[in-house]
């Protein structure tokens, strides 16, 4: 089993560039099948969420040619099977987005129920709603979502939650529809807003991406495109010290560069990067999770992370997921003082982390627990690194880039001879 271990306690100063966004890559995969030209996409995460989504392309017929690590070129011309049952798109909660691309193009498809980190619960509903509404009839079995429609009909359409998946799915569905649609209270999430420039790009018709909500005028058909993902705003996340994150947009940061400030970081923001350093002491303050432009779920574990070793009690309210906070347990074996109410984590902040064995829960819990290990003194070693390597290329690389004492290991073998050279 491979694992990270870490020599903790090294301040990081240097610069390191940041990858394409995962959670707007896979949508983008998907909606690449839409239209029978060949479409290429650049600037995406060599991460396995993003190589499962291009198998589970090539399964279902589609030609999919690996330019290289990061670009890739998708021709939907040779579907010719609408049913994905691929057993590792049942690991990964973007195998979703095929329904509302194979629905859009083929008026019919059935996916396997998506799976993905265990952090709470991530239903359908809403999803079926939107398709539904469009004109689908939507069944649900053996383990799959099954949809399929006569014609699509342009709609309004009013989502009760805000939700990225089902922003996302419904916008997929609605392009080749029949008509206008509305979706009201909509996400305005940066990844939102790729996959629509993604969508008129191809010849979508669509208008209010980025706000609540979003006006789409179907076409007939897509055509061709070469795209570009946007930075991924959850992997620039900062330690102490002194770094430069480049290839970042960084008014996507800015609740995330706001609560550091509150913290006592000092945050400089460039055309394309953001400096943050954190020479003097932190000090506590609240964090509450919201939809975008709020502070992003994907981020809470690591400004706990950053609370945990701040002075005086802080909080951190999370109101997306309700299994958010599983990596306390593990921080807490590192020395962290935190209590968990229902939906909120009380952060008394220690001195500092000690080295321990932990497990990652999931993926940003798991970078989180990173972050803690290079804040500890000692040597700290992280199980279960999959769910890192899920949403996070290189990761250990791009951080030996800025001073991290870090390897990935498969051995206890490797972990003695990686102690022995940074004592």
């Amino acid at each position: 089993m491979e694992q990270y271990v870490i020599k903790g306690g090294v301040p990081l100063s240097g610069e390191v560039e940041i990858g394409g966004a995962k959670n707007a890559a896979l949508a983008i995969l998907a909606a690449a099948i839409m239209t029978d030209e060949t479409v290429t996409i650049d600037n995406l995460p060599d991460v396995r969420d993003i190589n499962v989504l291009l198998d589970a392309i090539a399964g279902i017929g589609a030609k999919v040619e690996r330019i290289d690590s990061h670009t890739v070129k998708i021709n939907g011309s040779y579907i010719d099977c609408l049913c994905v049952d691929y057993d590792s798109m049942k690991k990964i909660r973007a195998s979703y987005y095929l329904l509302g691309a194979l629905l859009g193009k083929y008026k019919e498809a059935e996916v396997a129920l998506p799976g993905g980190c265990n952090i709470g619960s991530r239903p359908m509903d809403l999803h079926i709603k939107g398709f539904k509404a469009l004109g689908a009839n939507v069944e649900l079995r053996n383990g799959a979502v099954a949809v399929e429609a006569k014609e699509l009909v342009g709609t309004h359409i009013y989502l009760d939650k805000v939700s990225v998946g089902a922003t996302i799915n419904v916008m997929m569905a609605a392009v080749m529809a029949d008509g206008k649609t509305t979706i009201e209270n909509a996400a305005k999430e940066p990844h939102v807003v790729d996959v629509a420039n993604f969508l008129n790009s191809m010849g979508a018709n669509i208008r209010g991406a980025g706000t609540d909500v979003i006006r789409i005028v179907g076409v007939e058909s897509l055509h061709k495109t070469d795209y570009s993902v946007i930075p991924d705003q959850i992997e620039a996340a900062a330690t102490h010290g002194d770094i430069l994150v480049k290839n970042v947009i960084p008014k996507h940061l800015e609740a995330t560069s706001a609560k550091l400030l509150e913290a006592g970081c000092r945050i400089e923001e460039f055309d394309d990067a953001v400096r943050v350093s954190a020479a003097g002491p932190l000090h506590n303050t609240q964090v509450t999770t919201l939809p975008y432009p709020g502070f992003p779920t994907d981020m809470q574990p690591q400004m706990a992370v950053v609370l945990g070793i701040a002075q005086g009690t802080s909080t951190v309210t999370e109101s997306i997921f309700e299994n958010r906070f599983k990596y306390v347990d593990e921080l807490t074996r590192m020395g962290a003082d935190i209590k968990v109410e229902s939906n909120v984590a009380i952060i008394n902040g220690v001195d500092h982390y000690m080295s321990a064995r932990v497990s990652a829960p999931d993926l940003r819990a798991g970078a989180a627990l990173v972050i803690a290990g290079l804040a500890a003194e000692g040597i700290t070693v992280i199980d279960d690194i999959h769910f890192i390597e899920r949403g996070y290329e290189e990761f250990p690389e791009k951080l030996s880039q800025v001073g991290a004492k870090i390897e990935k290991v498969s051995t206890e073998k490797e972990i003695q001879k990686f102690t022995l050279k940074v004592s």
